[in-house]
């Protein structure tokens, strides 16, 4: 996750049926809305490369279906580490929203667990919209940090684990707000949106562990105040449905998966997490070769969220992006892939609709 790197696209095909194909933890992860403080200037970063955008197709009927057709155009923006605006017509659905961005020492070999939680406003009111739903993968700083703030000034509902539950309503979250999830729910919540809630896993560092394990049954003692407070509580993805006629989004939000749980989710694109290692087992062909080869794949949380969101994205230096593509290339030669910037919006197929 760091450096910077821009919007690239590989030729392939968007959408496409029946085609035959053949660590870790840097983030953890949050919840919480404390005290604002200066946002930090981030630092010199090149200009993203750029590459002209093949003509945008128009859109065939989505791999996974679902949903009714009143769905309306569909858009996507990046949030940077591995969140995600969503916008269904006039509804707005975010992924994991993380835009603080605080430092917590992660990136410069001076991590501090006892980092305390805070929240922008105005930093994370400019990029999220009046949500309706906010999905979250689980519990780490950088993925639930946001969250409390977003729900209690938009009402917006949140799904995610029961840990996510608890961390919230002890940060003033109305428990009528959140809906617990374990993995297998189909949920319809209208208007052309279908969520589909997937079982999967947490990334793992060279010793296969990662920051702060661990789940809640029950509200903590007290509200979580530093980053340490916020366990993982279990990890779930997404896959997202726009309408019958629109796009299915295959969301993770950590660099590993159940390779049986994402078996026949067949989306049209996968914004999927980049490992830090190779401690889980050809994770790239593996996870693309479960997944039915989607049309488009998407490498998220590889960049460094401690530099505030803004110009081009700064790569995580531990990540290979590089290595990540080729391994892409490699497992679905047909899949197209696009690396994000979070200046850019894109259509429905994931092709470059202008800067924000």
């Amino acid at each position: 996750m760091t450096q910077d790197t821009p919007a690239a696209d590989r030729p392939g095909t968007p959408f496409r049926r029946g085609v035959d194909r053949r660590a870790v933890l840097r983030g953890a992860a949050l919840g919480a809305a404390s005290p604002l403080i200066p946002a930090v200037a981030a630092p010199a970063a090149a200009a993203p490369a750029t590459t002209a955008p093949d003509p945008a197709p128009t859109p065939g009927p989505a791999r996974g279906g679902g949903g009714d057709r009143a769905a309306g155009p569909v858009s996507w923006r990046w949030l940077g580490t591995a969140g995600w605006r969503i916008d269904v017509g006039d509804r707005t659905v975010l992924f994991d929203p993380y835009l603080t961005r605080f430092r917590t020492g992660l990136f410069d070999g001076a991590f501090d667990p006892g980092t305390r939680l805070r929240t922008r406003p105005e930093v994370v009111d400019a990029h999220v919209g009046r949500p309706e739903l906010v999905l979250v993968s689980h519990s780490h700083w950088d993925h639930l940090g946001d969250v409390p703030h977003i729900a209690r000034t938009t009402g917006a509902r949140v799904v995610g684990t029961e840990t996510t539950y608890h961390l919230l309503v002890s940060l003033g979250v109305d428990a009528g707000q959140i809906s617990v999830v374990k993995g297998g729910e189909v949920l319809d919540f209208g208007g052309g949106v279908t969520v589909e809630v997937v079982p999967s896993l947490h990334s793992r560092n060279k010793k296969c562990a990662y920051f702060a394990p661990g789940t809640l049954n029950a509200p903590p003692a007290r509200a979580p105040r530093t980053i340490s407070d916020l366990p993982e509580g279990d990890t779930l993805a997404f896959r997202v449905t726009a309408g019958e006629g629109g796009p299915s989004a295959f969301l993770m939000g950590a660099s590993d998966f159940s390779e049986r749980a994402v078996r026949g989710l067949r989306p049209d694109l996968a914004m999927v997490a980049v490992p830090a290692g190779t401690t889980t087992h050809r994770y790239v062909p593996r996870l693309l070769r479960a997944l039915d080869g989607p049309g488009v794949v998407v490498p998220v949380h590889w960049d460094n969220f401690e530099v505030p969101l803004g110009g081009a994205p700064v790569r995580d230096p531990s990540m290979d992006l590089e290595a990540f593509l080729a391994q892409v290339a490699e497992a679905s030669p047909a899949t197209r892939v696009v690396v994000p910037d979070p200046r850019t919006v894109y259509d429905a197929a994931m092709r470059p609709g202008g800067r924000r």
